[in-house]
């Protein structure tokens, strides 16, 4: 079922035991977010428990917005910019979803108010570092999974991790990685640097592995960040883009 405004206008919207304005969309089999607008704007808490959501993204700016409950979902990513549309977010439930690589989880750096997060039961958690990883990313996180975080545990995931600006070899190694299946186009956009897929259009087999190659051969944060930039942005190197033999996939 979509996500209508007739929908949203004949959901239940009611206080929770946190004092919260929640909007309740649990269990519609809902397959992505849309049409929210005002809806979001209007209420510090949206549930939608049990749908059928496969990407996190496309939320209007909602600075109200402090709980989003998502568990038992599809889940597999998260849209980069999320924190940008969620600025006041604290509570994060993707519990029963399916992440599958700890880089998956690096949308999670952006949010500056985020103190409760829940994974579990995501293929994700069972990577090894998972939990050093996603508190690296978020040292904000105060509890994850339930679980109280410890100073001992920040201070372990800056060691293995280093710094955003001087990332470890093994942090490194971690974003270089990319679920396959979160190779798909965003919204048309262009410049000199990249090549604008049509909107809604999906890339092909040999362009995603281009741009896996692109991703693994790059050696600095800051080249990764921005070839995942471009990717959210709906562009493409020109050398993905490229016929046949263009640049070496291996």
């Amino acid at each position: 079922m979509r996500l209508t405004a007739e929908l949203i206008n004949n959901s239940l919207s009611y206080l929770n035991p946190l004092n919260e304005r929640e909007l309740d969309l649990r269990g519609h089999k809902i397959p992505s977010i849309e049409n929210l607008g005002v809806a979001a704007k209007d209420h510090e808490s949206i549930d939608f428990t049990d749908n059928d959501i496969s990407v996190l993204a496309n939320f209007p700016l909602s600075p109200r917005l402090q709980t989003l409950l998502c568990a038992r979902n599809r889940i597999a990513s998260l849209q980069p910019s999320l924190s940008k549309s969620l600025p006041s977010l604290n509570t994060l439930v993707l519990t029963q979803n399916n992440l599958s690589e700890l880089a998956d989880l690096d949308p999670l750096q952006g949010f500056m108010k985020l103190t409760h997060v829940s994974l579990l039961d995501n293929p994700v958690t069972s990577k090894e570092h998972y939990r050093y990883y996603v508190l690296w990313r978020n040292p904000r996180i105060r509890f994850l999974d339930f679980q109280k975080v410890k100073d001992a545990e920040r201070n372990k995931a800056q060691e293995l991790f280093g710094t955003f600006d001087q990332p470890t070899e093994l942090a490194q190694s971690i974003i270089a990685v990319r679920s396959s299946k979160s190779f798909s186009a965003a919204a048309p956009t262009g410049d000199a640097d990249g090549v604008a897929k049509g909107k809604g259009m999906k890339i092909t087999e040999t362009e995603k592995r281009r741009f896996e190659a692109l991703v693994r051969k790059a050696k600095t944060l800051a080249e990764v960040q921005k070839l995942e930039k471009m990717f959210a942005e709906g562009k493409l190197p020109a050398e993905v883009m490229g016929d046949g033999d263009a640049m070496d996939e291996t």
